[in-house]
């Protein structure tokens, strides 16, 4: 061989090792090769469209041993890791030099406390990994689930550092949601970036409410909500489940008014167990004395009627015994079926006090209303007094209590009792009142403000569907009311909020449609009671991130 063609060969093989040392390169940096995307149920089936896991052996350009990516490699030099890409986004990332974490198989959950264990595996099924129980996390690959700290319940730190992870929280559920975190982190790019998160919530309560008695949705239909809210890091479904159209729910004492298409008790216990393996508190409401129309086509002796005797729609006698036993007999009832500790009592919209003169139009009301509270008793009043007396019912099962702003009445002589909450929806009730009207007065109040976060089937009156567009961009939880914040002085008085769909127009979308056009709005939420902060990303940016994460 000539002494040219020597210096040619050389410089090829140089080149070939150049070549795969950029594939190597790449390969870590990127983290290629992304784990088995399982069964949020944690059952290890794969899902459609999901990225495949890639072993050592099989990924392009991938090399064996210590050297694979997630392990560190003795004298090899990183950049500092890029932040999580993750909705909400995280508040606090210390980037670090090193490879990152990838799930591969074989590797191990391993918890140090029992009490993690469903986190624990959930998260192994999810990522494809083998859950080990209870371990110190010693081993290289291992992602490892503790108690640890204290502060904020919801509050988690993330450590990715030699090789390993280890998610801590001062308790489960910010254990909970650091698992969120490394999912979504996996999902996105294959990789969760070495370094530490240290992550909260603004909000308590981050909610999504939906109306079942309108519009009945199916099991299925409700627990995959439930898996998309946990994974979004909501900690809260509420349900609507009686109004005027049906009464959704299987019942004992009642059984004449429930309606056919219903959920039965075993399937509302599934939805609540389900919701509790994600941290996600189920908030019944059984709203009276308006919105009964369904318990009254049942119980026709109830309905209100005026002076001239026609039946005033939804509303049920709130001067009759009889109305109070019926209510508080499906309130006592459903506590046993519903074990969180939040409970809605509606009380919005009682048509009585719609009229021009209630106490004319209903003179029935009028009369039981000063035999309480004397000769200036007014219909007002007695509807405050039924709402404390359904507090009372509820109270005794121990549940914080709430109740839409427009069962607090401004007329009414007697007020509601001071731990209700106040979840305001609307500006529009006769004799409105500003949000600011119930924080001075020390309430502590909920955002379900009509104007960003109320998606009403069939659009009906002045609504339109809303866009995650506009909840990321102009709302904050301290938006209650319209488009204008309140004073930050009462941010700590405003728990959080709820996202909510209503189905006036029940067959206006499916199941499906509902689902689809829900999808940004609750992701644009989420980030928004998370942190209310201006995001990082652009809308388009964020749409985008959306997508990758599913």
């Amino acid at each position: 061989m000539s002494q040219h063609r020597r210096r040619a060969s050389a410089r090829q093989v140089r080149r070939k090792r150049t070549a795969v040392a950029a594939v190597f390169a790449g390969t870590v940096a990127l983290g290629a090769g992304v784990g088995v995307w399982a069964s949020a149920d944690g059952g290890g089936t794969e899902r459609r469209n999901a990225p495949r896991a890639v072993s050592d052996e099989g990924a392009v350009g991938a090399p064996s041993g210590a050297a694979r990516a997630g392990t560190p490699t003795p004298g090899r030099s990183y950049p500092l890791s890029p932040a999580p890409r993750t909705i909400p986004a995280v508040r606090s990332h210390t980037p670090a030099r090193g490879p990152g974490w990838r799930p591969r198989k074989g590797e191990r959950v391993v918890v140090a406390d029992g009490r993690l264990a469903d986190e624990g595996r959930l998260v192994a099924g999810e990522l494809g990994l083998t859950y080990a129980g209870e371990g110190d996390g010693a081993r290289a690959g291992d992602v490892r689930l503790a108690l640890a700290g204290s502060g904020n319940a919801e509050s988690y730190t993330l450590t990715v550092r030699g090789g390993r992870v280890e998610i801590t929280g001062p308790a489960d559920a910010g254990v909970f949601y650091g698992t969120r975190t490394l999912k979504q982190e996996v999902h996105d790019g294959g990789t969760a970036p070495e370094g530490v998160v240290r992550d909260r919530p603004a909000k308590p309560v981050r909610g999504f409410m939906l109306d079942i008695a309108r519009k009945p949705f199916g099991e299925d239909w409700i627990e995959d909500r439930i898996r998309e809210l946990g994974d979004l890091k909501f900690n809260e479904l509420g349900l609507h489940f009686s109004d005027d159209q049906a009464f959704r729910i299987e019942s004992g004492t009642h059984p004449e008014i429930v309606s056919k298409d219903h959920l039965t008790k075993a399937q509302v216990r599934r939805i609540v167990a389900l919701a509790a393996s994600r941290h996600i508190t189920v908030v019944p409401e059984i709203d009276s004395p308006g919105h009964l129309g369904a318990v009254l086509a049942a119980h026709p002796e109830l309905q209100l009627r005026n002076a001239s005797g026609v039946a005033t729609r939804g509303a049920i006698d709130i001067s009759k015994d009889g109305s109070a036993k019926i209510v508080d007999d499906l309130l006592d009832e459903y506590a046993g079926l519903f074990p969180g500790g939040r409970w809605h009592l509606g009380g919005d919209e009682y048509q009585a006090l719609a009229a021009s003169d209630p106490q004319a139009a209903y003179p029935q009301l009028a009369a039981a209303a000063r035999r309480a509270h004397g000769s200036g008793g007014t219909v007002a009043d007695l509807a405050t007094d039924w709402l404390d007396d359904r507090a009372d019912t509820v109270r005794a099962h121990d549940r914080t209590l709430r109740a839409w702003n427009d069962g607090f009445f401004r007329s009414a002589s007697a007020q509601p009792a001071g731990d209700l909450q106040v979840a305001y929806w609307t500006g529009k009730e006769i004799g409105a009142r500003q949000p600011v009207e119930y924080l001075s007065a020390g309430r502590r109040v909920l955002n379900y403000n009509d104007e960003f976060l109320y998606y009403v089937l069939g659009q009906p009156q002045t609504f339109v569907y809303p866009t995650g567009q506009r909840i990321y961009q102009q709302w904050t939880p301290r938006v209650l009311r319209g488009t204008t914040a309140v004073p930050a002085r009462y941010d700590g008085q405003i728990l959080g909020g709820s996202f909510a769909v209503w189905c006036d127009y029940a067959n206006a979308q499916t199941e499906a449609q509902v689902a689809a056009g829900i999808r940004m709005p609750l992701r644009a939420t989420a980030q928004k009671l998370w942190d209310p902060r201006t995001p990082a990303l652009s809308w388009a940016d964020f749409g985008k991130l959306a997508d990758r994460l599913g």
